[in-house]
């Protein structure tokens, strides 16, 4: 009889130990998939000339922290416009201190999709 309640009591021990840790453990997020495309677009296209690291210069800027600047480059234009904008027309908004060296063949080579996707993963970057 004996034996039973220590074996009971070490179990509720365990179970009680378990249970009691206080940290709780935060789920993965799973990547949407859209944003993966995007993220595998920038590596296609984008990631031999532009960087994710701050203040790191391949031939253009870095693209680090571009969702936050991008709503405040030109007024009136939202941050996902000003980004598409940039893609397909970026003779147009070359940042100061970088030459206007950046394809633009862009508009016929993305798909719709695959720009979107682009914008949304370059959206990411805050």
């Amino acid at each position: 009889m004996k034996n039973k309640f220590f074996a009971l009591l070490s179990l509720l021990t365990l179970a009680l130990a378990a249970c009691g840790s206080g940290a709780l453990v935060e789920p993965t997020p799973t990547s949407d998939p859209f944003i993966v495309q995007g993220q595998q677009v920038f590596n296609a296209r984008c990631a031999t000339c532009h960087a994710l690291v701050p203040d790191t210069i391949i031939i253009g800027p870095s693209l680090s922290g571009v969702a936050s600047r991008a709503g405040e480059r030109m007024p009136g234009v939202t941050a996902e416009e000003y980004l598409q904008l940039s893609v397909l027309r970026p003779g147009d908004y070359v940042v100061e201190g970088f030459n206007n060296v950046m394809l633009t063949n862009f508009a016929k080579e993305l798909t719709g999709e695959e720009l979107d996707a682009l914008v949304a993963f370059l959206m990411t970057l805050k």
